[in-house]
């Protein structure tokens, strides 16, 4: 803590430098929600859970060829990786009930690509997760499964992106899954995950190749970078998205509490999406 020149005060971290564990340039970094652990990826097969302090608590070898892509998941149970190999790999990172870590343990994988995996992302709950491979298609996957009773995963939804085959992709999930952002070159096209099909094109948004996307909390909007600049879009598929599964839900809305609830909610969607000029009649 330091004192100001105008008399108050300001607070900085001492910086702490971790020891040099990995072999090979760090691709990802990641920091559980639950601040237990640290996750590092480096370009070879290496992935290491750290904690706060900068100890190694596990060292992952991922037999991927080589890692392009690590995250942790927003539930923080899992760490997942996606290479050279046509599938993404997750693992469980095992905490006691005081805290206390144990292990980390093969979870399951998301097998049904048949070339290399560009990324993937989680949805907010981590019950979902979407991938997109070289193989010119993305894929949406239930992973609200009991892996430990040897239940994989389930494919929900296959659609194609052809960009994929030609040039490496990023990919954002929306937290609802509902809305699946890819981005190849310096163009954005956006999916609606239930019916597989384009409903957005972004076309030369960045003067060079999109580096990253990302939705905000609330799925309303996205963000991309590529060059010097950040881009925000408004997330109108993903409102389209809300209408339809209100619309839906109303039909079989059983007494008028429900009711009121979903039209609130489907009138809110549909007064956005008119205020963005995006309302289809």
């Amino acid at each position: 803590m330091t004192k100001r020149e105008d008399g108050g005060y300001t607070f900085t971290a001492t910086p702490e430098d971790f020891p040099k564990k990995h072999k090979a340039a760090i691709v990802n970094i990641g920091i559980a929600d639950t601040g237990k652990f640290i996750m590092t990826a480096s370009s070879d097969t290496t992935i290491l859970i750290w904690n706060l302090k900068g100890q190694v608590l596990s060292t992952i070898n991922t037999n991927q060829m080589h890692n392009t892509s690590a995250a942790i998941s927003p539930c923080s149970r899992f760490v997942a990786s996606c290479g050279f190999t046509p599938d993404v790999k997750v693992w469980e990172v095992c905490f006691g009930k005081k805290g206390d870590f144990q292990e980390v343990v093969r979870a399951f994988e998301l097998k049904g690509h048949s070339a290399a995996i560009h990324c993937f992302a989680f949805s907010n709950d981590s019950r979902r997760m979407a991938s997109v491979s070289k193989d010119g298609t993305w894929k949406l996957w239930d992973t609200d499964v009991e892996y430990k009773k040897q239940q994989d995963p389930y494919l929900l939804r296959t659609g194609r992106f052809e960009e994929a085959s030609a040039v490496p992709c990023r990919l954002a999930l929306s937290p609802d899954a509902q809305v699946l952002a890819l981005a190849s070159g310096s163009s954005i096209h956006l999916y609606n995950t239930r019916r597989g099909e384009k409903e957005e094109c972004f076309e030369q948004v960045h003067g060079e190749c999109i580096s990253d996307l990302s939705f905000d909390v609330t799925g309303r909007l996205l963000a991309s970078c590529g060059d010097r600049a950040v881009r925000l879009f408004h997330n109108t598929p993903g409102y389209r998205a809300v209408v339809e599964e209100m619309q839906g839900l109303l039909k079989r809305a059983s007494n008028e509490s429900t009711r009121q609830r979903l039209q609130q909610q489907l009138t809110q969607a549909q007064e956005a999406l008119k205020s963005l000029g995006a309302l289809r009649k």
